[in-house]
């Protein structure tokens, strides 16, 4: 089998694991991974026995900095594989583009970029077949993902008349001491927020609207869902589906899983690393039907639930897989999911 040689530039929160599970894939080659400085992740990565590439500006001052072994600069790292997933913050994904045109490879932006940059936003789930072949894709954010993948769901299953979804947000990742607030509540003030839109670049049929706020966690967001279904259907029909659909996992708090440290604990008791939940968690007892209106609560664990969606993306445009369920399958069983 020829494998896909991917680059992953940008080894940040998400690109860190989108390089951990290509280098799980019997189908890809991580040729590298691109970095702006020689830090710990640096280090980390290389005790993997990732290659390590820097920006040709970083990689002249180098050579006193540490005893790290660096392979070339981010052109030669491009040069060298079949596709680049950019994990590059929010707005150098789009200086990129230029590189990566110029270089004639495919190429895969995160969520923080535009729909504009590739005029193409995939999900698994719904737009697979889409995927195939393409040049240029975009994964949608953390939020984005999760909510597309429940509305597809439920769509197929009953028909979604409209969506309207209050985002409670995570204030930073982890690791980000930058970043806040630390003793506040705030409002996205513009009504109804952007991530409604992001969906309809995959959903475009999809009556929806979203309004979120930011809330001094780090854990995961969580979002409040209320559906208006064409078809009738009861919580437990509701439950079916779900249940029977990959990436999603059914929580109960009557378990005493009621809140998001209490998912991520559940994270560190499944041995998943970094304690990942790729998954949407969804209360199953916080579904419910109220005037023929069905709502309910999923969290989602920003830092990784994109990540399976960013594997899937590179067997669609290598056409490694023209089938997305047995990409999906295969993604799954690779990561533990």
């Amino acid at each position: 089998m020829k494998k896909a040689k991917v680059a992953v530039n940008g080894y940040g929160t998400v690109g860190k694991r989108v390089a951990d599970a290509v280098s799980l894939q019997d189908d890809m080659e991580l040729i590298g991974i691109g970095k702006t400085r020689l830090d710990f992740q640096a280090q980390i990565a290389s005790n993997k026995g990732y290659k390590i590439y820097l920006s040709e500006t970083e990689q002249k001052k180098k050579s006193n900095e540490t005893s790290l072994e660096v392979s070339g600069g981010l052109g030669e790292m491009i040069n060298e594989a079949d596709i680049v997933v950019d994990c590059t913050p929010d707005g150098i994904g789009e200086k990129n583009k230029p590189l990566y045109e110029k270089a004639g490879i495919k190429a895969i932006w995160q969520g923080g970029e535009d729909h504009e940059i590739a005029d193409f936003s995939f999900n698994a789930f719904a737009n697979y077949d889409e995927a195939l072949g393409r040049e240029f894709t975009r994964v949608v954010s953390c939020n984005t993902t999760g909510l597309t993948r429940v509305l597809y769901l439920l769509d197929k299953a009953f028909e979604v008349e409209k969506a309207r979804v209050t985002l409670i947000r995570r204030a930073a990742d982890p690791n980000d001491i930058k970043t806040g607030p630390i003793n506040a509540i705030v409002p996205d003030i513009e009504m109804p927020s952007h991530h409604g839109p992001d969906v309809q670049t995959i959903l475009p049929h999809i009556n929806i609207a979203t309004v979120a706020l930011k809330v001094p966690t780090t854990l995961m967001h969580v979002h409040a869902v209320n559906l208006k279904l064409n078809n009738k259907c009861s919580v437990n029909d509701i439950i079916d589906v779900l249940n029977n659909s990959s990436r999603m996992r059914l929580i109960n708090g009557k378990s005493g899983i009621k809140s998001t440290a209490q998912i991520f604990e559940l994270g560190r008791d499944l041995g998943r690393p970094r304690n990942d939940m790729w998954e949407n968690n969804i209360w199953k007892d916080s579904i419910s039907i109220y005037d023929d209106e069905a709502y309910f609560f999923q969290a989602i664990h920003q830092e990784c639930v994109t990540v399976p969606e960013n594997i899937d993306a590179i067997r669609a445009m290598m056409k490694i897989e023209t089938d997305g369920e047995k990409s999906i399958k295969k993604t799954n069983k690779s990561l533990g999911i």
